[in-house]
């Protein structure tokens, strides 16, 4: 009986402690941080002229050739936020194979490239989520001709901009370095000259 009742008593300090800190602790630490970082904890709006037109985080889709285009999206009808998820289809899948190869096909067409160049990995598969705003560099540099044709830039100009936008690895280590597809195609409509 002694024994048991010691368990009980330890299951119930056990309680107590947990609650403590799941319901105290841990939501004052939560509420903490996002005061520390508010843009971050507010979704990393992006606003122009006062009007919130995106997120750092979420993809757009931009088809115009004046843009740089974003890798695909397997998210609803691409980069709808509610319904996230990459194409769940295997390295096997038939339907996969082909929609890739239309892709790189379209995606040669596009940017003027023969067929003897590879194209970069990121321009033709979508994310695991479906709402990645990132492209590597290489996609971002083989779309460089086709976005200064279409803006009347200089494509030496433009490849300045682009490196501008460039992110590091995450922590020097982590990753590849990247660039935010919606940042830049923003920074592009400021850029003088690159209105829409």
């Amino acid at each position: 009986m002694k024994s048991m009742m010691k368990e009980v008593g330890t299951s119930i300090a056990a309680t107590i402690a947990l609650g403590v800190i799941l319901c105290g602790f841990y939501p004052a630490a939560v509420w903490v941080a996002a005061r520390a970082f508010p843009s971050r904890a507010s979704g990393s709006l992006v606003e122009v002229q006062g009007r919130v037109v995106a997120s750092e985080l979420l993809g757009q889709h931009f088809a115009a050739d004046r843009y740089f285009h974003p890798r695909p999206s397997a998210a609803g009808n691409g980069y709808d936020a509610a319904n996230s998820g990459g194409s769940n289809l295997g390295p096997l899948s038939q339907k996969l194979v082909d929609a890739v190869k239309d892709r790189v096909a379209q995606y040669r067409k596009e940017n003027g490239l023969d067929g003897s160049l590879l194209v970069p990995a990121d321009a033709v598969l979508a994310s695991a989520s479906g709402l990645d705003p990132h492209i590597t560099v290489k996609n971002a540099g083989l779309q460089v001709k086709r976005v200064a044709s279409a803006r009347g830039m200089r494509e030496e100009t433009l490849r300045q901009l682009v490196e501008q936008r460039m992110e590091g690895r995450d922590l020097g280590v982590l990753g590849e370095p990247r660039i935010n597809v919606v940042l830049l195609n923003l920074a592009l409509d400021r850029y003088p000259g690159g209105k829409p």
